[in-house]
Parts: C-alpha cells; structure tokens; sequence
C-alpha cells in the first residue's frame, strides 16, 4: 500500500471520528499522523519493516500499529468497522460547501437526517430554522450548497484523476501483456476537472489484459465488461475505461479518444476539405488507409504541426499548427524558482529553512517568502514583528546559502476597500508584495472589480494572487470583470499569478486565449 493512501485513510478516520463526536485529542492525533506522513522523506514500507515509523514525530504507538497493520495486510479492520458504522450519506454531505462534521452530526442526532436528498427536503420544509446553529440564513447557504455539489458530481480534481490512471496504467504495463498504452481523455489534456479516466492499449490477448483490468487491487465495482472496453469503478469513486484496439489502429484512436470533441470535429472537416475520411480507425483516401506511426504523423498527414494534447481544444490551436505557431508548452525543468511560499510562520506546514532547503534540492535559483499578512487571522496572519524576526532569518540563511537566492515577500490581503494590509512604512521594506483577495467574497462584480484594480494601481503591489478565488469542485470564483483586471495589470506593469495548487488552478489558463498582440504587454 502507498504512502498517499494511507494518508488519506488517517485524514477520512479522523472525519469519521468527528462525525462521532469523539474525543477531539484522538481526532488530533490521526490528523497530525497523515501530515507526519506527507512531509515523510523515507520509504513507509521500509519504517514499518524495521518496526522505525514510531520514532517519527506525530505518530504514536496507536496509530503506529494501526499504520502497520495497513501496510502489512493491505486494510484496517478498525477502519473497516468505523466506516460500518456511520452512514455513508453522512460523509457525502462533507462535500457540501460550509458543512463541517459538528452540524452534520447535529443535523442526524436531531433530524435523523443521514442523506443530501433527505437535507435538501429537510431545508427546503423549513426544519433547519429552529436548529441550534443554524437558522434561516444557514439553511440558505445549505440549500445553495447542495445545488453546487449537484453541479459538480462525478467530477474529480486533475491531481486525484491523473495520480490514479498513472497508478492503473504502470499495473497495466507490469502485466506483460500490452503493447502500447496510455491515459487518454481529458486527464491526457490535464483538464482541471475530469469525470473519469480513459485507457488506450494495445495487446495480443485482448481477454486476459481485460481481466487482468478488472482484477486490479484498487477495483470496487465492475461496470460492463467485453473485449474491446471494460468500465470499472475504483475504490476513490472514479471510474476507468480500458480501451483495446488494433496495434495499427492505435494512433488515430489516441488521438479520437484524446479530445476534446470540439477539436476532433474541427480536426475531421479539415481532413474532408482535403479530401480525407477521418476517425478512430484511421485516415482514408478512398478506401485506403493513409498509414501513420504516430499522432505527429497523422498531422503531418493534415499539413498541421504537431498540437500537445493539452491545447487540443478547438481555442485557435488548429490554425496556430496550420501557421506553425503552436507555443511551446512550460515543463518542469524551465521552472527556476517559485515567488509563492508559505511557512510555519503563518499556516505552511514546513520551517522557513525546510522550505528554502526543499527548493535548493531542487535546484531552483531563488525562493520568495510570502506568508499570510496580519488581517488573515484564521492563517495565523504575521504582525509586524513577526515579519521582522523573519526578515532576520531570511537575511541569515542568505548569507549562509550562495545557490539560491532568498526573497523577502507578503501574502497581503486585500482589504474591502481595496487597500493593502499593512502600512507603507512595512509595505516598502518587502522585495515584492502578493496582493489576494480572502475575505468580502459576496460583492457585487463591479465593487469587486473595483477593488482588485485599486490594490492592482498601489506602488506595493508586485504580483495579484489567484485572480478569480476560485476553489475547484467546493467555490466558485467572485463574481468581477477579469478582463478590465487583466488590463489594469498591463498597464501598471503587474504580474498574474497562475496559481498551481490543484484545488485552484487560477487564474483559468484559457485567460491566455485573449484575442491580444504579442507586443500588448500581456
């Protein structure tokens, strides 16, 4: 069993004991437990052998047994028991925005209310009112919760859905009997938000790759199963389809099974225009097929340079690749440092040296300290002399580290007015200043736009942090003009951020699509 996976069951182990109410120091310690792990360098399975995962900081022998036992065996039977135990409507409510384990708990002790659809009619009878902790304008929100959680059901983060189908497809490559095989769909496209995952293969034994597919240890349930697609839902809730084609075939189906749809219509009209029959099975001329080895050749095949799949959207691409001028897409190794970092300081979960040490060992350049400011209480928001104890420890470690480059920066909020969060005696004393937006979500677009611009003009502001404050799959972003904040950030020299935590992603890349000049300043 992976490290990821047993984080994850400590974290759903201390949900489920809340939703218990249990004890809040035995909630704690699973919690504390699961974030052991994910700063844990040394290989879990190792620690567990050499009986050495109690001596690390934040598991005790409880939960080091428990750890253990899961390792060893492959499940928890206190886990198992635990979940028996609680019904499973309840965890499902979690998804809803601003429903945390206390009220739900509330809500089933006192209403016996145990699913959302039994929430749902439970708010709109009216029954929530009168509820300790709740009332009228809670229920509101509920009910608007429930409605977003619709919205987006069946979907999974890109992050989730691609560490998944990268965990399918290397058990698929270890069985020896494909040929070629890859992640298609959208999570070949890195989509944001996806809804399952698509395997493409090739084999010479069609039958035993497929139940070999639906023998994987991570299979909850079987779909449908044949020869040529098997569909099967995974223990995380996604689903899978694996796919089987014809070794010769299996170009063009990569590219069908790719997407998007809009792209692929795009892509067919232009193949008719030149007098070619386009689809999964291949390119035509006539009843002939114009053979290809691979995607790059069926553009070529098309007069098209080669389109990565992550812009195959049918946004301007097809004519980009008729002009040659697909852009040339950012990779890891063009990435020299990072400006947007937080330590334990404020709410990071790592000391500024670790940070500053995680980025040397990877061979960035430079690292800039942007923790939360003062007004971001509930992300222990740093006073000013907390900043200046930190503008000490940063200005030791550059003197003692010469490979990178360490700089002193904020997370300031952005008050409602638009004003920065700290005073500009402080505010000049930082190399660059993030300007967000964390509080005052619900105003209106023009007040919201408004604001943004007015920190956007200050002096201070080097860079605007997750533009739209969009949380994928739990919030949408505040309701503002984008484009009058983008042309406010070009006119006055400022930087977007394109924030990269998955639950974020933001600003939308599709932004970038702007109908601009290379020479606008964008």
């Amino acid at each position: 069993m992976d490290k990821k996976t047993v984080i994850n069951i400590l974290n759903e182990i201390g949900l489920l004991l809340e939703l218990q109410g249990e004890n809040p120091f035995k909630i704690r310690a699973y919690y504390n437990a699961a974030r052991a792990l994910e700063t844990l360098d040394e290989d879990i399975e190792i620690l567990v052998k050499n009986n050495k995962l109690k001596e690390v900081k934040g598991i005790g022998e409880a939960i080091n047994k428990k750890i253990t036992e899961l390792i060893t065996t492959g499940r928890l039977e206190y886990y198992e028991n635990l979940k028996a135990s609680i019904p499973e409507g309840l965890v499902e409510m979690l998804k809803i925005p601003g429903l945390g384990p206390k009220k739900i708990k509330t809500l089933y002790d006192k209403l016996d209310i145990k699913t959302v659809g039994e929430l749902e009619y439970a708010c709109l009878e009216n029954r929530l009112v009168e509820l300790p902790g709740f009332g009228e304008k809670t229920q509101k929100k509920i009910l608007e919760g429930i409605k977003f959680v619709k919205r987006f059901s069946n979907q999974h983060l890109f992050s989730e859905a691609y560490s998944e189908a990268n965990l399918l497809k290397q058990y698929l490559l270890k069985t020896g009997l494909v040929i070629r095989c890859e992640i298609a769909g959208s999570i070949r496209r890195k989509k944001e938000i996806v809804k399952d995952i698509d395997i493409l293969a090739t084999t010479d034994n069609p039958q035993k790759l497929m139940e070999s597919f639906v023998e994987y240890e991570k299979t909850k349930d079987v779909i449908v199963r044949g020869d040529t697609k098997t569909s099967i839902t995974l223990g995380s809730g996604i689903n899978a389809d694996l796919r089987v084609v014809k070794d010769e075939e299996y170009p063009y189906a990569l590219h069908h099974f790719t997407g998007s749809k809009e792209h692929n219509t795009t892509m067919r009209h232009r193949a008719k225009r030149m007098g070619i029959k386009m689809n999964e099975y291949g390119l035509f001329k006539g009843d002939t097929l114009i053979k290809c080895q691979d995607e790059e050749e069926i553009f070529r095949k098309l007069n098209l340079s080669y389109i990565p799949p992550e812009i195959r959207e049918n946004m301007g691409e097809i004519e980009a690749a008729e002009k040659g001028e697909i852009p040339v897409l950012v990779e890891q190794k063009d990435i020299k440092g990072v400006f947007y970092v937080h330590t334990n300081y404020s709410d990071g979960a790592n000391t500024l040296t670790e940070m500053v040490n995680g980025a040397r060992e990877l061979g960035y350049k430079y690292i800039g300290i942007t923790d939360h400011s003062k007004s971001a209480r509930y992300a222990h928001g740093l006073k000013e002399e907390d900043i200046l104890r930190q503008f000490d420890e940063i200005d030791r470690l550059n003197e003692k580290y010469s490979d990178i480059k360490i700089l002193k920066g904020i997370e300031s909020d952005i008050l409602k007015d638009g004003s920065l969060d700290y005073e500009e005696d402080l505010l000049k004393k930082f190399d660059f200043v993030i300007a967000s937006v964390h509080s005052n979500f619900k105003m209106s677009k023009e007040e919201m736009t408004e604001r943004i611009i007015k920190a956007v003009k200050s002096k201070y502001t080097k860079i605007l942090g997750h533009v739209t404050g969009r949380l994928l799959l739990s919030r949408d972003g505040y309701d503002l003009d984008v484009y009058r904040v983008i042309d406010a950030c070009v006119e006055y020299d400022k930087i977007i951020e394109m924030n990269s935590n998955p639950h974020r992603l933001d600003i939308d890349w599709r932004y970038s699509q702007l109908p601009r000049s290379k020479d606008d300043g964008l």
